[in-house]
């Protein structure tokens, strides 16, 4: 198949709260300005879809969009990848944006990318990790007996063609400078760009991508492709660079990405009867094993607006949203003891 026929794909990659999907939207608006048309694929590791909903709910227009929900996807959806793909392509979008979950291994989906099936369709243009300015420097202790997320995370720094150090505004100057120190010592070549709000100027991320001219579907063009190049089929343009990886023991075959993290999701049956701050304690009580939270939220007496919800870095964000849909909580964390949540928000919420 000719390069020019090949679909660009962009990962976005950081861990849980960095701000990869308010920078999806981001991305979305630029494309939309450029009169391409995207295919997304959205992965949560909870059962109940959130983010997929936002992004939904933006006023980006219509276009393809595919979930994988409850897993990693490059853990227990793994073998989901190639068909969720595979159904974007036949919807013929011009360029794929990838939203892994906060503990995805982007190698893992550099070297899914890489299989026959979506090799001849696709090439890999670029890996776009968002690291917490705020946090970042406490996840190595944090997490020191978790060797598999310990990993991931830094595979997260060494796999990215651009690093976005988000949320400065947070921080001091000095702290920012601590955090470049770590960023550099996983990777020394990929761009960095400091941020509030996963704010930074996308312009140049598609310079390269135009919208694909085809007289024929993407999707129906044989996987036999008589196509050979003397290249990497990821050399092209601004290529991404596949970096070995940061720890020598990562080159080893592994299954999962992480070991403790675990995620539930919490019904709401009806709306609230008691105040967001009270909603607030409970959330905050599972500090310091909470690392995210978010859901949909009503009040009563019934309010005209649902809540988005948002709990990152111990701050709570709350938009109030147009969304009819079920109501829930979804907790994630780092050993989070699921059974006791779960029987305190059915005495609380009864």
């Amino acid at each position: 198949m000719n390069m020019a026929m090949k679909i660009p794909v962009i990962v976005l990659t950081g861990f849980l709260g960095s701000g990869k999907t308010t920078l999806l939207i981001k991305l979305l608006e630029e494309v939309a300005a450029r009169g391409l048309k995207p295919g997304v694929l959205m992965n949560e590791l909870g059962k109940r879809d959130i983010d997929g909903e936002r992004i939904a709910r933006s006023s980006l227009g219509r276009f393809p969009l595919e979930k994988l929900l409850d897993g990693c996807i490059c853990c227990t959806k793994k073998d989901e990848i190639q068909a969720a793909l595979t159904s974007l392509l036949h919807q013929d979008p011009d360029l794929l944006l990838l939203e892994l979950t906060g503990v995805a291994n982007p190698e893992e989906i550099v070297e899914q990318l890489a299989e026959p099936g979506l090799l001849s369709k696709m090439y890999l243009h670029r890996v776009i990790t968002l690291i917490d300015a705020e946090h970042a420097l406490e996840y190595n202790s944090i997490f020191a007996s978790d060797k598999q997320l310990v990993r991931t995370l830094r595979c997260q720094l060494s796999a990215a063609d651009d690093l976005i150090i988000n949320k400065t505004d947070l921080v001091p100057p000095p702290h920012t400078r601590k955090v470049t120190e770590m960023v550099r010592k996983y990777n020394a070549e990929g761009r960095i760009h400091y941020a509030v709000n996963a704010n930074i100027p996308v312009t140049a991320l598609f310079t390269t991508i135009q919208p694909i001219p085809r007289s024929t579907p993407l999707a129906a063009v044989s996987t036999g492709s008589s196509y050979r190049s003397t290249r990497s089929p990821f050399q092209v343009v601004q290529p991404h660079r596949h970096h070995p990886p940061a720890d020598p023991t990562s080159a080893e075959q592994t299954y999962t990405s992480f070991s403790r993290i675990n995620t539930l999701s919490l019904p709401i049956r009806e709306p609230l009867h008691l105040p967001a701050s009270r909603l607030e304690r409970f959330i905050k009580k599972w500090n310091p094993s909470l690392l995210r939270a978010k859901g949909y939220v009503r009040f009563s007496p019934p309010e005209k607006s649902a809540y988005l919800m948002q709990y990152s870095g111990k701050r709570f964000n709350w938009e109030a949203v147009d969304y009819d849909g079920p109501l829930y909580l979804v907790l994630i964390g780092y050993g989070l003891p699921e059974r006791r949540i779960a029987e305190e928000w059915a005495f609380l919420h009864k």
